[in-house]
């Protein structure tokens, strides 16, 4: 005596196609309903919300971080992203502008290096007009 699933002992021989087309039918279904949506590229931020793109964010966030680290020479810029369009206002108010993610290796009061860390900087008109995780 067999003991195991055998398709052909439930459905007999001449269902055993019907059985493979059914199966192939689900798994095209299923891989069509996996892809992107084909749906239209989402249009550029609105340069009266957000400002013009930062073409130049890095100059721009340098010379930011020249007024906010204790030893700018030291500091080891990794930039995580290009700018995004955001909007970091809260309860209510917005604040528009482009974001750009970077770490930061820089070295504190002591001489010693602080460690990668996370920070940000949001751009509007060519000026950073928020700072995210440097003394904020």
């Amino acid at each position: 005596m067999r003991i195991g699933f055998s398709w052909t002992k439930i459905f007999g021989r001449g269902k055993i196609t019907s059985v493979k087309g059914l199966a192939f039918c689900a798994a095209i279904l299923f891989l069509i309903d996996n892809l992107p949506a084909q749906t239209p590229a989402p249009s550029p931020a609105d340069p009266a919300l957000y400002g013009a793109y930062p073409t130049n964010y890095k100059e721009i966030v340098m010379n930011w971080l020249n007024q906010q680290l204790l030893d700018v020479a030291s500091a080891k810029i990794d930039w995580t992203g290009e700018p995004k369009p955001a909007d970091l206002g809260k309860k209510g108010e917005h604040l528009y502008g482009y974001l750009v993610t970077f770490d930061v290796n820089a070295r504190n009061r002591f001489g010693a290096y602080t460690g990668k860390q996370k920070h940000g900087a949001l751009i509007k008109d060519g000026q950073v007009i928020k700072g995210l995780g440097i003394g904020y």
